[in-house]
């Protein structure tokens, strides 16, 4: 059960429903509001069922790589790696958030990830 209390939240099937209450509040809250995150696997890496995240927009890559690292079950010797556009690997530092603004499109982040490098 330790697992769900570390995922990023539920489904986004929930989200619409809490929507129309956060677009009535102020500007402050929207770096605390929820990002629709799109995971795909690259490679002979095993795929989630779950692949659309609502994901806080303050969450690092790096938690959200541990996430998925633990998800999946990986051995904690094995790497994940995480690339944004099929193309850079961002650091792990780099909020979800910020990576949204920049790269988002159609409402949703799409990442993928992988247990060997891939692109960069």
């Amino acid at each position: 059960m330790s697992e769900n209390a570390e995922s990023p939240t539920e489904t986004s099937k929930e989200e619409p429903a809490s929507v129309p209450p956060a677009a009535e509040t102020s500007g402050t809250n929207e770096e605390k509001k929820k990002i629709d995150v799109l995971l795909k696997a690259v490679g002979d890496t095993p795929i989630m069922k779950t692949k659309k995240w609502a994901v806080d927009g303050g969450r690092t890559v790096q938690s959200l790589s541990l996430f998925i690292s633990r998800f999946l079950k990986l051995e904690p010797s094995e790497q994940l790696f995480i690339y944004v556009n099929q193309s850079f690997a961002p650091s792990p530092d780099q909020e979800v958030g910020v990576l949204f603004e920049c790269f988002g499109s159609d409402g949703k982040l799409v990442l993928h990830y992988c247990k060997s490098q891939a692109w960069g």
